[in-house]
């Protein structure tokens, strides 16, 4: 190996180990790399970019983060939290299940683990931990493995980006994820039925007569979103990448005119926000696309999601297909396997998540997030080993393998 590659590597590692972001280390490692090889860093870089910005399918990337940010900003997380409140908060743990559920139905418009865990999930956190009813490390355990649903049920930015990287159809892996996230809801909710049986955990008091009717009423605008999207797709009248953009304009409507939550201000801090998100997904494709051979190498230790699926799918595709494995299939299970590595110590991006925005000790979420881990690769097993669970509803609706 040449001096400049293990300049590289040190570099690389030593970057990362004093908590510099993945995909800054990545960059300037590279970077580095190039300088020393007395290669055009400009040129590689504009080659990098270009390439990132021509493909329409990873346009959709940025609205699915803009439309996720403003739902967490615009109240609808909360009156979606009201509807799920109203169907299963009377269960033992009421709050626990509602968690889930509100995960299920906000997976179903923003595509994002992290989006589902910073908005939803914090607004769980903090409704279980009023009173003491339910521990910190619980509460923050649970939020974290249910935002794991987020990119499974439909829309799903890892599936945008799977889409890209192994030629697929976007439409036909969002069909896939429906039953497995499906799966994944309801086997985190028996983890829930046997710790609320186990620790008594308290039962919700039941929501008024005279709400229910108030509460449908505001929840069924924020509902249409998903099949708004998903029938756009479906029926051809819009790519993905459209639906993209059509859920970002509803969700503004819904913020801005017909709940009045957002600003013009809101609006700006939004915006910048969206924009500063994809400017470390972009960060990242640019960077797995410079020094592909080093990631594969240290995969398994600190990679998130976008930059395993960025490395790992274009090595394996060829023998994938090879091997007649069917790619939605496989794009599925991947993508759930890395939402289980997404809660799994020690890197647990999305307790992470959790503890930033809640301040629950990350070694208090450890001890309650096993048993839903074990649940979630419960899940993952069946969904390996009865392809249908993935491919039954893709191909009800015209999917053929191979496709």
């Amino acid at each position: 190996m040449s001096l400049a590659a293990w300049v590289m590597f040190a570099l690389f590692f030593g970057w990362c180990a004093i908590g510099m972001p993945i995909g800054f280390a990545m960059l300037a490692s590279s970077f580095v790399y190039l300088f020393v090889k007395h290669q055009d860093i400009g040129l590689v870089a504009a080659q990098s970019l270009n390439g990132l910005f021509r493909s329409f399918v990873l346009l959709a990337v940025p609205l699915f983060i803009l439309a996720a940010d403003i739902m967490n900003a615009g109240t609808i997380s909360e009156r979606l939290l009201k509807f799920a409140v109203l169907i299963v908060g009377r269960l033992r743990g009421g709050l626990a299940h509602v968690t889930i559920v509100a995960s299920m139905i906000f997976s179903g418009m923003s595509g994002s683990a992290i989006a589902d865990a910073a908005g939803p999930g914090k607004l769980m956190i903090q409704m279980m931990l009023k009173e003491g009813r339910y521990s910190p490390g619980f509460a923050g355990a649970l939020a974290a493995a249910a935002a794991t649903i987020g990119p499974i049920i439909p829309p799903s930015i890892p599936m945008v980006l799977y889409a890209m990287v192994a030629n697929t159809s976007v439409g036909y892996l969002f069909l896939g994820g429906v039953m497995p996230g499906v799966l994944m809801g309801a086997v985190l909710m028996m983890v829930v039925v046997v710790v609320a049986r186990r620790d008594n955990l308290p039962v919700e008091a039941p929501v008024q007569r005279n709400m229910i009717l108030p509460i449908v009423g505001e929840s069924i605008p924020a509902l249409m979103l998903p099949a708004i999207l998903l029938g756009g797709i479906y029926s051809g009248a819009v790519t993905p990448t459209e639906a993209a953009a059509v859920a970002t304009a509803y969700a503004l409507l819904l913020a801005c005119v017909l709940y009045r939550a957002v600003g013009l201000r809101e609006l700006t801090q939004l915006f910048t926000g969206a924009a500063r998100s994809t400017s470390v997904v972009a960060l990242v494709v640019a960077g797995a696309l410079l020094i592909i051979n080093l990631l594969f190498l240290v995969l398994g230790c600190f990679l998130d999601t976008l930059l395993m699926l960025l490395v790992i799918v274009p090595i394996a595709m060829p023998s994938i297909r090879s091997l007649g494995i069917d790619t939605v299939h496989f794009g599925v299970t991947t993508i759930v396997n890395l939402m289980i590595g997404m809660i799994t110590p020690p890197y647990s991006e999305l307790l992470f998540v959790v503890t930033g925005i809640t301040g629950i000790p990350l070694t208090s979420m450890y001890r309650h997030i096993w048993p839903f881990i074990a649940a979630l690769v419960a899940a993952l097993v069946v969904m390996l080993a009865v392809p249908d669970v993935v491919l039954w509803l893709p191909r009800l609706l015209g999917y053929r393998p191979g496709g």
